[in-house]
C-alpha cells in the first residue's frame, strides 16, 4: 500500500479531512477523544481503488484489519461506539465472521445489525442488489454492520431511528409515550439510483448517507465526533454534518478526500 510519510490535513471546520494511512494517523490522535466510529473498509474482494491494492492473503488482510481496529479502540471513548460495515462475497463468505472473531480481544460485539439494500416482499421487489452469474448462489442483497464497543453496555436512542407502531393499540397498551418503536437490528437502506459510475464519484465502495446518519443518530450523542478512518469520497463525515455532529476523516487518497471536501462543504450549506 502506498502510504503518505506526511499526513496533510484538510480543514472544514468544524470538520477535519486528513490524507493519510489511518493506522498511523489514529496513532498521533489524542486518545479517547472520539465518541462515534462510522467505517466502510476495503473488503479485500479486488475491488479498483485508486491508491489502494484490494487484494492480500487473507492472513494479512485479516492483521491489518485488527490493527486498524485497534487504532479505532485507542482514540474511542469508553462509551462510544463503533460501526464497522463489511461484507463478503461467493467466494469469501466467511470473512466478515473470521474478523469479528479475531475482533473479541479488542471489542464487544454488541450488536449485529443486518443492512438490506435490496428486498422482496410477496410479488414486489424494493431498492438495489448485486447480481450473480450461475446457478449456485443468490443476489447478495445485505451486508453487516457489527455495532462494537468497549464494554458492551453502551446505551443507545433507539427511537431516534424508531418506526411508527402498525397496531397503534400498542402505544398506550405497552406504555410508550410515543407513536415509536425500536427498528431492530434489520435496516433496509437503498442506494438512490445512478446511472453511471461518475454518479458515485468513481469510488467503488460507497454507501447511502443515510446509513452513516442512522448509526450517529442511534448513538445518541448530541455535538458526537465522529471518526471514519477509511473516509473515501465522505459520506460519514456528510453525515456527521447533517447531523450537527463534527467529523474526521482520514483517506490514503487524495483525489477522493478532494471530492469529500466538496461534498462537506456542500452538506453544511444545508445542514
Amino acid at each position: 500500500m502506498d502510504q503518505l510519510a506526511f499526513p496533510v490535513e484538510v480543514a472544514v471546520e468544524p470538520h477535519r479531512l486528513i490524507c493519510g494511512d489511518c493506522v498511523a494517523v489514529m496513532a498521533e490522535m489524542e486518545p479517547e477523544t472520539v465518541d462515534v466510529a462510522v467505517t466502510s473498509p476495503p473488503y479485500n474482494l479486488g475491488l479498483g481503488y485508486r491508491q489502494y491494492r484490494d487484494r492480500r492473503e487473507e492472513d494479512e488482510y485479516l492483521d491489518w484489519m485488527v490493527r486498524v481496529a485497534e487504532g479505532v479502540r485507542r482514540v474511542l471513548k469508553p462509551g462510544g461506539s463503533f460501526f464497522l460495515n463489511i461484507s463478503g462475497s461467493s467466494s469469501q463468505p466467511w470473512l466478515p465472521f473470521e474478523l469479528i472473531v479475531r475482533l473479541r480481544p479488542v471489542f464487544v460485539l454488541q450488536n449485529h445489525i443486518t443492512w438490506i439494500k435490496s428486498i422482496a416482499a410477496r410479488d414486489i421487489s424494493v431498492g438495489h442488489y448485486k447480481p450473480i452469474g450461475g446457478r449456485r448462489f443468490l443476489h447478495h442483497n445485505h451486508e453487516h454492520i457489527f455495532h462494537l464497543t468497549v464494554s458492551g453496555d453502551v446505551k443507545l436512542d433507539r427511537l431516534a431511528i424508531g418506526v411508527p407502531f402498525k397496531d397503534k393499540s400498542n402505544i398506550a397498551r405497552r406504555g410508550h409515550a410515543q407513536d415509536l418503536r425500536c427498528r431492530g437490528n434489520t435496516w433496509f437502506i437503498p442506494y438512490d439510483t445512478v446511472q453511471s459510475r461518475a454518479e458515485k464519484f468513481h469510488h467503488p465502495g460507497t454507501f447511502p448517507v443515510t446509513l452513516p446518519r442512522w448509526c450517529i443518530r442511534l448513538h445518541g450523542q448530541p455535538g458526537a465526533i465522529v471518526l471514519d478512518p477509511f473516509a473515501g469520497t465522505g459520506t460519514t463525515i456528510v453525515a456527521a454534518a447533517l447531523e450537527r455532529a463534527r467529523g474526521i476523516g482520514i483517506e490514503l487518497d487524495p483525489s477522493y478526500l478532494a471530492i469529500a471536501r466538496e461534498r462537506v462543504a456542500g452538506a453544511m450549506t444545508r445542514a
